[in-house]
């Protein structure tokens, strides 16, 4: 397409353009990720009291929500959770608004939280990686949906525990999308179909063995169908490294956390947001990695 062939022309003006995109989704991302899962709570908890056949007076666990009898991504209009000061659209520029508001609400003067502008901020900066990597191409566009959707679970996982089948479920059905229409990324479909089955079973068959061995669970069923939305992207082949890549920072980031946090060693970590980063990592660097171990090890 013309708009493409611009685009190759000038990276600059194309990296420009993702790390602003990536800037604006990042917003959008904060919302998704603090409301998404009181959203996911709602309806359970709905569906609870409808099979129990009771009416839904149970309250909601959340404050600022419960206020709100209409709560999903559009409703209500972004708000300070002190106040209910109404956000202007010049309150809600990425990471700028911050920095102008010095990171207080205008109207209570409550502090925000310095997360809202470093999600934005690692959300720009990644998109702008896809485009340097990629270029101008669609496969470029299919990309920046998977990066996104892995910030957003990386959060809620952190967060919740929780990997929402809303974000893993469309997610492994683009992987094998991109692939089957072959946009360029070098995965046939044959080896996403491949990926997708081996990446959740394999995890699963982890989690048993576990589970036998100690009688706990060692991971959530979230965690096989972000591994597989991985494969059904980046192919099987990709599956052994990201598993490495991502047991080998867990284990030192909860070691980390134990040793110099005091962390309980009882208290269950999240594993998506490792599964998702080695994910990304792969994404970006996946063949100077794979040539790294190839002269290391096999070599």
């Amino acid at each position: 397409m013309e708009i493409f062939n611009l685009l190759s022309a000038s990276p600059a003006f194309l990296l420009a353009i993702c790390i602003v995109l990536g800037l604006l989704v990042g917003s959008f991302l904060n919302v998704v990720v603090y409301r998404l899962p009181i959203m996911l709570a709602r309806e359970w908890r709905e569906q609870c009291c409808e099979y129990l056949e009771i009416e839904n007076t149970i309250p909601d666990g959340n404050e600022s929500s419960a206020k709100f009898k209409v709560f999903n991504l559009q409703k209500p209009d972004s708000h300070c959770p002190h106040c209910n000061h109404k956000i202007k659209p010049w309150e809600n520029v990425p990471v700028l608004s911050y920095l102008f508001l010095r990171g207080k609400c205008s109207s209570c003067k409550t502090k925000i939280s310095i997360r809202y502008p470093a999600v934005e901020f690692v959300s720009g900066v990644l998109s702008g990686l896809v485009a340097v990597y990629f270029g101008a191409t669609w496969l470029t566009l299919t990309l920046l949906f998977l990066t996104w959707s892995l910030i957003a679970l990386t959060l809620i996982d952190f967060d919740h525990q929780l990997l929402p089948d809303n974000i893993t479920l469309p997610l492994l059905w683009a992987g094998l999308l991109v692939n089957t229409l072959g946009l360029g990324f070098e995965v046939t479909l044959r080896d996403a179909v491949i990926g997708a089955i081996a990446g959740y079973l394999v995890l699963w068959a982890f989690y048993w063995a576990f589970k036998l061995a100690t009688g706990k669970d060692g991971m959530g069923y979230g965690d096989f169908k972000l591994l597989a939305a991985l494969g059904a992207w980046m192919g099987w082949q990709s599956l052994l490294p990201i598993i490495i890549l991502s047991s080998l920072v867990g284990a030192i980031f909860g070691l980390g956390m134990i040793l110099f946090m005091g962390r309980d060693k009882s208290i269950p970590m999240s594993f998506g947001p490792f599964l998702a980063g080695a994910g990304y990592i792969m994404l970006i660097w996946g063949p100077q990695l794979s040539s790294l171990y190839v002269n290391t090890i096999v070599g």
